[in-house]
């Protein structure tokens, strides 16, 4: 039995992402997704490339994320998960592309700036 291998990142959040053909269980993180993931849009979010390819009763998901927040995690979830399912299935590449799944989002946080309180915010400004 073959299994499929991907890495989906977003923000500082990093997602390894394994497919192999089974009956439909998903772990994250050695936990289940409603634990894992207690918010359901960010858990639909995440799964959006499964539902949309209609293999989620057909393939076993285990999947390890580190790094980031919730949404981070979330997303880099999902671009992990629509590149594997790419790996599984070619045919699947141009409905997960249309949707943008498989494009990495590259935006990062801005660093900040010496002499300055944050990245772009400043001291306040005095007339006198």
């Amino acid at each position: 039995m073959k299994v499929y291998y991907s890495t989906g990142r977003r923000k500082t959040a990093s997602a390894r992402v394994f497919l192999k053909p089974g009956t439909g269980k998903i772990t994250i993180n050695g936990k289940d997704p409603k634990v894992f993931l207690p918010y359901i849009s960010k858990r639909s979010e995440a799964l959006k490339p499964l539902y949309l390819t209609k293999e989620d009763k057909a393939l076993d998901i285990y999947i390890t994320v580190r790094g980031g927040g919730i949404t981070g995690q979330s997303e880099a979830i999902r671009h992990g998960l629509a590149r594997a399912l790419t790996e599984y299935s070619s045919e699947h590449r141009p409905l997960l592309k249309k949707e943008g799944f498989l494009t990495r989002d590259s935006r990062m946080v801005e660093r900040k700036k010496a002499g300055l309180h944050k990245a772009r915010k400043s001291t306040q400004f005095t007339k006198r």
